[in-house]
C-alpha cells in the first residue's frame, strides 16, 4: 500500500475515534488495528494526523476510548517484546504504537484526573493473560517501561544479531544476555558493533517514547521539597528492569564515543548525512533525566575523595536505589574515566572548532545536555572529579565552558546556560587542584569577544568574568556572588596575572565600591569583600610572580583609601543615593581600558525577538550554595561553622525572582513601601569595620614611597622600570601574618536540585521540535515565554 493510502487510512481511523460517542470494546481488533497494523506512518505523520484538539476532545468526551487506545498500544509493545519482533510487520506495529503513544502521553499527563491512569492495573491484563492473574497484574506504566527496555535489546531490530543463520534459530528474548549487546564500546565493553542506520533510528524512536514517559515531571509544579521522585524513572532504574546495566552503559558509551568530526576528515559531514547525532542527542537527554535525583540525600564521599565502596562490583553501603545513579557513582577504572572525560571534552569543544574553521565539522547542538551530564558526573562520582583535576585535561572542559558563558552573556534566552556553566566552575573551584591547573598558559585560537591578552587560563577566566559582569544581560546579576566566589577560591594558587587581568580586577573593585552602589542594596558590599579577599590571597601567598597586580593596586590606591574612609553618617548616605537617582548603566566601561577584542570574534548577541525560552526557579544565595572550609598547613580542609548573620543580611540576592533588572535589585525602588530596606549608619559601620584592608594598606605604606622615589630619581613615566623593581622587591616580614586560606565549597542542596530539574526539562522541551513532543501542552514545571 502506498504511503498516501496508508496516511489516509490512519487519518480515517483517527476521525472515527474522535467522532465515536460510544465506547469501543477492547476486543474489537478490526477497529484498533487500523491505528498500527496496516499503516506505515512516520512520527512526523502521526503528529500531523493526530491534532492536539482531537486528543483533548477524546479525553474529555469519550475517556474510555482514549484509555483503550493507550492500553491496546502498550499491549502491542508488550507482545512485540515477548515475540522478539522477528517479522517486518511486527517491527512496523511496534514503531507505530511507539509513535502513537509519544503523541498521546503528554495529553494524558496534562490532565490531573488522568495522572493515576498508567499506574492502575487493567482488568484481564495479568502477566499470564488469564482472569486469575488480576491480583498480581502490573500497572500499565510498568508493562510499558519493561517492554521498551526489552525492545531496546531486540536482535535485528535495535541490536545486531549474533546468530549466523536466520533459519528458525532466532535468539530467545528471555534467555538473551543484553550485556553482550551493549550498543557501543567504552565503559565496561570493548567491542564496537558495526554502525547500523536502521537500528539507530529504531533505538531513537523507542528512546523518544521513554523520554515522553519520563516527562510527566513537566506537568507538576516545582515542589519546594524535592523529594518528589519521578515514578517512571524510579521504576525504570530499579532492579525490576533487567536491562538497567547494559542500557545505562549503552547510553553513556553512545554519547561519549560520538565523534561529530567524522573520522578526522574536515567537511566530511557535508557528504554523509550523520544519522548518529539524533540518537546521541536522545541518549544524552534520557541519561540526564534518569540521573535526576536529589544528591543531598545520597551517600556522601569521605574526605579523601573515595566514596565508601567504589568498585563497580559490590557497593557497600548499597548507595542510591536508582541504579543509573548507582552505576555512575561507581565507575572507577582510569581508562573508563579517561574515555568519559575525553568524550565530553571533545563534544563540548565542537562548537569552538566550528568558529575557528567554519563549516569544517558538524556543529552539535546538545552542549547544554552535556554540561548537565558533566555536572552529574562530578557531583555523583568523586573519583571522576579527582580524575578531571589530576591533569590539565580539566582545561579542555574549562575553555568551552568559558566560551559558552562569554557567548551567551547578552542573551536572556540563555540565562540557564550561564547558570550551569557557573555552577560547574564553582564546583571545580572548591578543589585546590583546579586553581593550580589554571596557571597553564592559554594559547587558544578560538575567536572570542574579549580583550586580547597574553597569559594563563586564570587570565582567560577572569577576563571572561569581567565581561559578563560589565556587559552581560541584567538577569545575570544573581550570579555575581558566584563568579567572585570562584575567583576567591582559586586566587591563592594564581602564580602570575597579566596586566590586562590585573586592570580588570581593579576596575571591578572601583565599580563595586562607589558609595551609591554600596548603599543601594543590603548585599552589595559582599562583592567588595570578595575582591579584597582575592587581593589579600594573592599578596600573601603569590606575591613574587604578581608584580602586575601589585602595580595596578598601587596605581589605583585611591580606591582603597576611599573604602577606608567610607562615610557612615546619614547625610552622606542620603547624598550618595541621591547622586544616582537617574537609572545608571549597570557598570560603566569607563576606566576599564577596554582593549580591542580578539580578531575574527563577533560581539555577544542578544536573543532574537520571538525566541522561546523556559522560565527557571530562583537559585539559592551563595551562603546556601556553599560551605566555608579552611585550608590547613598540610592542605586538608576543615569545615567552619557558619556564623549567624545579622538580620540586615537576610534575603540574599537570587532568592527573589532573578528576573528583576539590575537596577531594580541594586538600588532602592522609588515605591516607599514601609518595610523597605534602607541603609543606616549602624549598618554601614557593622561591615565597614570588618573590611580586610590591613594587608593592602601595609603594602601601600611600604611600596608607594619607594615607587615614588624611583619616579622622581629617574624622571620616570615608564612602567617597565617600576615593574622590574616590583618583581625583585619583597615584603617578607613586613606584611601581617598570613591569614588562613578560606574556600567556599559547593554543597548539594534541594534548591539547586530543583533548579537543575526545571532547567533540564526546559532544555528538553525546547530542543524537541521535530516532532514537537510537548509543544503547546499545559506544562506546569516552568513557563514557556517569548523574548
Amino acid at each position: 500500500m502506498g504511503s498516501a493510502d496508508s496516511k489516509l487510512n490512519f487519518r480515517k481511523a483517527v476521525i472515527q475515534l474522535t467522532t465515536k460517542t460510544q465506547p469501543v470494546e477492547a476486543t474489537d481488533d478490526a477497529f484498533w488495528d487500523q491505528f498500527w497494523a496496516d499503516t506505515a506512518t512516520s512520527v512526523q505523520d502521526v503528529f500531523a494526523l493526530v491534532p492536539a484538539a482531537e486528543i483533548r476532545a477524546v479525553r474529555e468526551e469519550s475517556p474510555s476510548n482514549l484509555a483503550t487506545l493507550c492500553y491496546k498500544a502498550v499491549e502491542k509493545l508488550v507482545q512485540g517484546a515477548e515475540s522478539g519482533c522477528h517479522s517486518e510487520k511486527e517491527r512496523q506495529i511496534v514503531l507505530n504504537c511507539s509513535r502513537l503513544l509519544t503523541r498521546v502521553l503528554p495529553y494524558v499527563f496534562e490532565d490531573p484526573d488522568w495522572r493515576g491512569f498508567f499506574w492502575s492495573t487493567v482488568p484481564g491484563a495479568g502477566r499470564g493473560g488469564g482472569e486469575e492473574d488480576d491480583e498480581n497484574a502490573r500497572p500499565l506504566a510498568e508493562s510499558l517501561l519493561l517492554a521498551i527496555a526489552d525492545l531496546l535489546f531486540c536482535p535485528d531490530f535495535t541490536v545486531q544479531s549474533h546468530r549466523r543463520s536466520t533459519v528458525d534459530s532466532a535468539e530467545d528474548v528471555h534467555s538473551l544476555d543484553s550485556c553482550e549487546y551493549i550498543w557501543e564500546a567504552g565503559v565496561g565493553f570493548a567491542h564496537s558493533p558495526q554502525p547500523n542506520y536502521i537500528h539507530d533510528m529504531n533505538r531513537m524512536e523507542l528512546l523518544k517514547l521513554l523520554l515522553t514517559c519520563f516527562s510527566e515531571a513537566m506537568y507538576l509544579p516545582p515542589a519546594p521539597e524535592s523529594g518528589s521522585t519521578n515514578p517512571w524513572v524510579q521504576f525504570f532504574c530499579s532492579t525490576e528492569n533487567r536491562h538497567a546495566l547494559p542500557l545505562f552503559t549503552s547510553l553513556l558509551n553512545t554519547v561519549c564515543a560520538y565523534d561529530p568530526v567524522g573520522y578526522g576528515i574536515p567537511y566530511n559531514h557535508l557528504l554523509f548525512s550523520d544519522y548518529r547525532e539524533p540518537l546521541v542527542e536522545e541518549a544524552a537527554q534520557v541519561l540526564i533525566v534518569t540521573l535526576d535525583h536529589d544528591s543531598a540525600t545520597s551517600a556522601s564521599p569521605t574526605v579523601d575523595g573515595t566514596t565508601t565502596g567504589t568498585a563497580m562490583d559490590d557497593a557497600d553501603p548499597p548507595g542510591p536505589e536508582n541504579l543509573f545513579v548507582n552505576y555512575l557513582s561507581r565507575i572507577h577504572r582510569e581508562e573508563d574515566l579517561q574515555f568519559i572525560l575525553r568524550g565530553i571534552a571533545r563534544l563540548l569543544s565542537n562548537p569552538l572548532l566550528q568558529t575557528y574553521l567554519p563549516n569544517s565539522t558538524k556543529k552539535i547542538q546538545f552542549h547544554q545536555e552535556l554540561l548537565v551530564l558533566f555536572w552529574k558526573l562530578c557531583d555523583v562520582n568523586k573519583k571522576f572529579l579527582f580524575f578531571v583535576l589530576k591533569s590539565s585535561d580539566v582545561l579542555d572542559v574549562l575553555a568551552p565552558v568559558l566560551y559558552f558563558l562569554n557567548d551567551a552573556r547578552a542573551d536572556q534566552s540563555r540565562v540557564g546556560l550561564m547558570h550551569i556553566g557557573v555552577f560547574i566552575l564553582l564546583l571545580l573551584s572548591g578543589e585546590r587542584n583546579f586553581g593550580v591547573r589554571l596557571n597553564k598558559p592559554y594559547s587558544g585560537r578560538v575567536p572570542m569577544d574579549i580583550p586580547v591578552f597574553t597569559g594563563t587560563h586564570a587570565d582567560l577566566l577572569i577576563v571572561v568574568f569581567h565581561k559578563i559582569i560589565t556587559s552581560g544581560h541584567q538577569r545575570l546579576q544573581p550570579l555575581f556572588d558566584c563568579l567572585l566566589t570562584i575567583v576567591v577560591n582559586v586566587s591563592p594558587y594564581l602564580k602570575s596575572l597579566s596586566m590586562v587581568t590585573a586592570n580588570k580586577l581593579l576596575h571591578l573593585l572601583e565599580a563595586f565600591s562607589t558609595t551609591w552602589f554600596l548603599f543601594s542594596a543590603a548585599q552589595n558590599h559582599h562583592l567588595v569583600f570578595f575582591l579584597l579577599e582575592v587581593f589579600n590571597n594573592i599578596i600573601q601567598y603569590q606575591f613574587d610572580g604578581n608584580s602586575n597586580l601589585v602595580y595596578a593596586i598601587i596605581r589605583k590606591r585611591s580606591v582603597f583609601h576611599q573604602l577606608a574612609n567610607l562615610p557612615t553618617d546619614l547625610p552622606a548616605i542620603h547624598k550618595a543615593l541621591q547622586r544616582r537617582r537617574r537609572p545608571p548603566e549597570p557598570l560603566s566601561r569607563a576606566g576599564s581600558q577596554e582593549g580591542a577584542s580578539m580578531e575574527g570574534s563577533r560581539p555577544a548577541a542578544p536573543a532574537e525577538p520571538g525566541t522561546l525560552k523556559a522560565s527557571l526557579v530562583a537559585t539559592p544565595g551563595i551562603d546556601k550554595l556553599t560551605e566555608k572550609s579552611q585550608v590547613s598547613e598540610d592542605g586538608t580542609l576543615r569545615s567552619l561553622e557558619p556564623e549567624p548573620q545579622p538580620s540586615a543580611m537576610d534575603g540574599s540576592p537570587g532568592e527573589g525572582e532573578p528576573g528583576q533588572a539590575w537596577r531594580e535589585q541594586r538600588r532602592p525602588s522609588s515605591a516607599s513601601a514601609s518595610d523597605q530596606w534602607s541603609p543606616t549608619p549602624e549598618w554601614v559601620l557593622s561591615w565597614k569595620s570588618k573590611l580586610p584592608l590591613q594587608t593592602i594598606m601595609r603594602l601601600l605604606q611600604v611600596l608607594v614611597p619607594q615607587v615614588e622615589k624611583i619616579c622622581i630619581d629617574k624622571g620616570l613615566t615608564d612602567e617597565s622600570e617600576i615593574l622590574r623593581f616590583l618583581q625583585h622587591g619583597t615584603l617578607v616580614g613586613l606584611l601581617p601574618v598570613p591569614h588562613p586560606i578560606l574556600i567556599r565549597k559547593y554543597q548539594a542542596n534541594s534548591g539547586t536540585a530543583m533548579w537543575f530539574r526545571t532547567y533540564m526539562w526546559g532544555v528538553i522541551y525546547l530542543r524537541n521540535v521535530d516532532p514537537p513532543v510537548w509543544y503547546d501542552t499545559d506544562v506546569k514545571l516552568f513557563e514557556i515565554q517569548r523574548v
